[in-house]
């Protein structure tokens, strides 16, 4: 069987991301929570933690970790049915589930999701960024419990639930279109224009121009991992991106930004993918991530 007060010492360390901060949490003394996955990874025979600033999980370290997590939601749902358990909880006492999301849902929809849920839950979400197509990599890995991701097809032993499509638009500032494509757009027009990328995985920019011009075409990029940050700089003249057409609608109307090609958006599905587990809790923030996307995504 395994130890759950060690499990929750390991639990807390990658959490809190050093021994300091889950001794505190625990109310022990750092050297107890040293011990205590100490002696779980000897019993498994696995390094479970990587020691540094802050702590994080080994692979193994991050199944453990989503384990209990599991676990803290059972519990959950049981005291909710036996009071006499609730009452040997503390009142700051809550589950953490870990979910990852793509930049650009945090800043449009996901929210909405997130706080309709903890509304009532009595859990904490701790919520992870990366690019849509790379978010489902976390679940492979063990390190999220759920994923808002571009990969629609169910990864093993996981649920994946369709949300809808987000639109995106090619847009910059009428004066960046006058200094870069006054001949038009182009391969070589694009090849010399600065884009906005989040980071080195974003390939939205990339695919926006092999559309437009039938050709893989290599441009200068500037790295801004910002949502918010994508709309400030396309105002500001420094380049041109691909941004979600509700944070660039206003820009829009107002004449602020325009489509570099009007007709050219680009529409990528978006899936819930979450463990295969009968959890209620897990439930509830399926229904409220689905209820939320679907309020804004595309069909």
């Amino acid at each position: 069987m395994l130890d759950y007060v060690s499990l929750e010492a390991l639990s807390q360390v990658v959490r809190q991301g050093s021994f300091e901060r889950a001794a505190r949490a625990l109310h022990v003394t750092p050297s107890a929570v040293s011990q205590r996955i100490k002696l779980l990874e000897e019993r498994l025979g696995l390094a479970l933690v990587v020691r540094g600033t802050p702590c994080t999980a080994t692979e193994a370290g991050h199944w453990l970790c989503r384990h209990m997590e599991q676990v803290g939601m059972l519990e959950s749902e049981l005291q909710g049915n036996l009071p006499a358990l609730a009452a040997l909880r503390s009142a700051d006492q809550r589950v953490t589930l870990r979910v990852a999301v793509n930049a650009d849902s945090l800043a449009t929809w996901f929210i909405s999701a997130a706080a309709a849920f903890t509304q009532d839950a009595p859990a904490l979400l701790d919520i992870s960024v990366d690019d849509q197509d790379h978010t489902a990599q976390w679940l492979r890995d063990g390190t999220v419990l759920a994923a808002v991701t571009s990969d629609v097809l169910p990864i093993q032993g996981n649920r994946a639930v369709p949300l809808g499509r987000m639109r995106y638009v090619a847009v910059a500032s009428p004066e960046y279109v006058a200094r870069h494509f006054s001949q038009g757009i182009t391969a070589d027009s694009l090849a010399r224009a600065p884009c906005l990328a989040f980071n080195r995985k974003d390939q939205l920019q990339a695919q926006w121009a092999e559309n437009a011009c039938g050709q893989r075409v290599e441009m200068p990029q500037h790295w801004l991992p910002s949502s918010p940050g994508f709309v400030s700089a396309s105002l500001a003249h420094m380049g041109w991106g691909m941004c979600p057409v509700d944070d660039v609608r206003q820009h829009l109307d107002s004449g602020a930004l325009v489509r570099l090609l009007p007709g050219s958006d680009l529409l990528v599905p978006l899936a819930w993918q979450h463990a295969r587990l009968k959890i209620p809790m897990l439930d509830r923030l399926t229904d409220a991530v689905v209820a939320a996307g679907r309020r804004v995504l595309e069909a």
